[in-house]
């Protein structure tokens, strides 16, 4: 085992030959999980892609060696407080600590694919070595940050393809620091949002991607070619408040969204609950995007740290102090105070692009609310504001 510290990130680079059995055991529940861990590249399907994945099978089964696979790992803060200079675990012990941590391949997904069919034809392919890179990180962060500047050179891909490889670790986080969040509900476990904070996990990964670039407007197949948008992404996950930051707000927006919850209303109209506020995606987009950019900064024009933690913390006491008030009024009260009458109005109109136009009306409606201290007589002027 060769270990390296990366002082940037606060992450160690752990290289070490395994045997390819050893080595698809680990990965194998990350399988079983995701349904397909070569799903960091759409399944390679023209004529000359197979005949060159075909070609890497037969040449593995031939015993050639190929590039170390790259593998991310996320551990506790006292387990890596318990690797240190001079007293790092030997590969056992390494190996037994990986088995039980969600792993997310960073750089090898076809190259895994091709030792999976390998393997299934040829059993001496379990015996043979290979080498193995772990990056090993506290937070999904420092791993999301060291996959994109790893991958700046290589050809684009898109956001929601770099992400999808460290998607079970960035869910785990997220339900470890946001308390007050409901059911998350995922491809596996599918389910309906009958309650407020209650969100699927697609929706709430496109959340971070909108937090991290401040833009409405995400599109999560073409926004990493934009040099820009890389970034920016990549700026912001330099930042150890960061990923904090989104935590709060996430924690934000789940607390209204179940004060909103116990509004019911009896109307045919679109937005006749609370729930179906934050029930919205482009309302949830609306409203992280607008706390991003007040808390951040634009994209181009980025706060201080001081200032952009300064700022954090008073929307979140300003948005605490709502949610304590929406909590005393009676249900009435709390519908006179949502107006999801004129919400509905402003939202009924035909238009192109209806998405971006909803979009668009939700940002507009929070950012006068974040610029109003979240002290609002009713919504109502919020829902107008654009």
């Amino acid at each position: 085992m060769d270990w390296l510290h990366d002082d940037r990130t606060d992450c160690y680079s752990v290289l070490m030959t395994i045997t390819t059995g050893k080595y698809l055991e680990l990965v194998r529940p990350a399988h079983e999980r995701r349904g397909a861990i070569f799903g960091q590249r759409d399944v390679l399907k023209t004529t000359t892609a197979k005949r060159i994945r075909e070609r890497m099978t037969s040449d593995i089964r031939a015993g050639a060696v190929l590039p170390p696979v790259v593998v991310g790992l996320i551990v506790e803060k006292e387990e890596a407080g318990s690797i240190t200079e001079g007293n790092y675990p030997d590969q056992e012990q390494f190996l037994s600590l990986a088995a039980d941590k969600t792993l997310s391949i960073i750089d090898g997904m076809q190259r895994t694919g091709s030792l999976l069919e390998a393997a299934a034809a040829d059993q001496s392919v379990y015996t043979r070595c290979m080498r193995v890179e772990f990056w090993v990180a506290q937070s999904v962060r420092a791993l999301i940050y060291r996959m994109l500047v790893l991958n700046t050179g290589q050809v684009p891909w898109t956001i929601s393809r770099q992400l999808s490889v460290v998607y079970a670790p960035l869910l785990d986080e997220i339900r470890k620091n946001v308390k007050n969040l409901g059911r998350i509900f995922t491809p596996d476990k599918p389910g309906r949002r009958v309650g407020g904070g209650e969100f699927s996990s697609e929706s709430l990964v496109e959340l971070y991607l909108a937090f991290s670039l401040r833009k409405a407007s995400v599109d999560t197949r073409e926004s990493l070619s934009d040099e820009f948008s890389r970034l920016d992404f990549v700026e912001n996950l330099g930042s150890e408040k960061f990923q904090g930051h989104f935590y709060e707000v996430l924690s934000i927006l789940s607390d209204l969204d179940t004060c909103f919850d116990r509004y019911e209303g009896k109307s045919g109209m679109r937005f006749a609950r609370g729930r179906d506020v934050f029930g919205s995606q482009p309302a949830r987009i609306g409203f992280i995007v607008a706390v991003a950019q007040h808390v951040l900064g634009r994209p181009g024009l980025d706060r201080t740290f001081e200032d952009q933690d300064t700022r954090m913390e008073t929307v979140v006491a300003e948005a605490v102090a709502l949610r304590d008030r929406l909590e005393l009024l009676d249900i009435a009260a709390l519908g006179d105070f949502l107006r999801l009458d004129v919400l509905s109005e402003i939202l009924d109109k035909r238009v192109g692009q209806v998405g971006r136009y909803e979009r668009g009306v939700f940002h507009e409606a929070f950012r006068l609310l974040i610029s109003e201290h979240f002290d609002v007589p009713s919504l109502e002027p919020c829902w107008r504001a654009s």
